[in-house]
């Protein structure tokens, strides 16, 4: 009996632990809309939250990682949504077309919609559509990225009102973001191992593994490539990451090398020698993250 009582404990309390630890995050607020509509697409929904406001207020829109082919706008941290909303600061979390339905360049173009639907519902909103900023993780920082260095995708003679909205942003904050996709860039800047990654092997463009070291997969690879975009007019970057910040060896995981440290330090490396502000942090730093990451997004947003 006593050996029974203690293996019932044994297989119960982990999991009230485990129980006791998922009560304790926050919970996020409730969404002033939740699933509404930015597009056509099944994956063209948002979630959004407005801080208590009389006067229009920044936005910040999340875009969720998972190599473009899973993810979802609820793996917003409550944490930092809730230090943005206390901050005065609205928060937009979207989802957007994933592979292998949809290839590229439509999960950017599905972003990019996101951004311009939140500009045509500016007063609707109480947004103010000159101060909004994008942020998201791996391949939503990525996204963040490349949305806030292109040059303006507004097209002022669309027949759809939306796309006549402009796309740029005042501020970006990514998580274990990918900053350029170029081969030549990322295996002697950022280390080889990066190159094994199934980005390479064409999936993202439907190429074939030979073409994406051909002319087509180079010429597709820069467009996509945030840094490709980079000039002085750009806003500024908040850019943190986790994995160890050393050199890749043979070691290297797949995962570690697609989020390696050094992509930041090329972003650093680029934005510095154009003179726009690039903040990188790691995790062994010590220091703090989703309040340094608001602050930064404070002080670009609030102007």
């Amino acid at each position: 009996m006593r050996k029974t009582l203690i293996l019932i404990l044994l297989l119960v309390l982990p999991a009230l632990a485990l129980a006791q630890e998922a009560s304790s995050f926050p919970a996020k607020p409730k969404p002033a809309i939740e699933n509404g509509r930015y597009g056509p697409l099944e994956r063209n929904v948002f979630d959004l939250w407005h801080p208590a406001s009389k006067r229009s207020t920044p936005l910040m829109v999340y875009i969720h990682g998972g190599g473009f082919n899973s993810g979802d706008k609820g793996s917003l941290s409550p944490k930092l949504l809730q230090m943005l909303l206390d901050k005065g600061v609205a928060v937009m979390a979207i989802n957007y077309s994933l592979m292998p339905t949809y290839l590229y360049p439509q999960a950017y173009k599905d972003c990019a919609r996101a951004i311009q639907f939140a500009r045509s519902k500016a007063a609707e909103w109480n947004i103010d559509k000159a101060r909004i900023g994008a942020m998201g993780s791996s391949a939503g920082g990525l996204t963040s990225l490349w949305l806030g260095f292109h040059d303006d995708l507004a097209d002022p003679r669309s027949a759809d009102p939306v796309l006549r909205e402009s796309t740029r942003l005042r501020v970006m904050a990514v998580w274990a973001a990918q900053t350029t996709l170029v081969p030549e860039i990322v295996g002697p800047r950022v280390g080889e191992a990066t190159l094994k990654h199934s980005f390479y092997s064409g999936r993202f463009f439907g190429l074939k593994k030979e073409e994406m070291f051909a002319e087509k997969g180079k010429e597709l690879t820069r467009e996509a490539s945030p840094l490709s975009h980079l000039t002085k007019d750009d806003p500024p970057v908040w850019a943190f990451y986790s994995v160890a910040n050393k050199a890749q060896t043979a070691e290297t995981t797949i995962s570690d090398a697609i989020h390696h440290p050094y992509f930041g330090k090329v972003l650093k490396e680029e934005m510095d020698q154009v003179g726009l502000e690039c903040k990188l942090r790691h995790q062994e730093d010590g220091r703090s993250v989703n309040d340094d990451a608001t602050a930064f997004i404070v002080k670009y947003l609030k102007k």
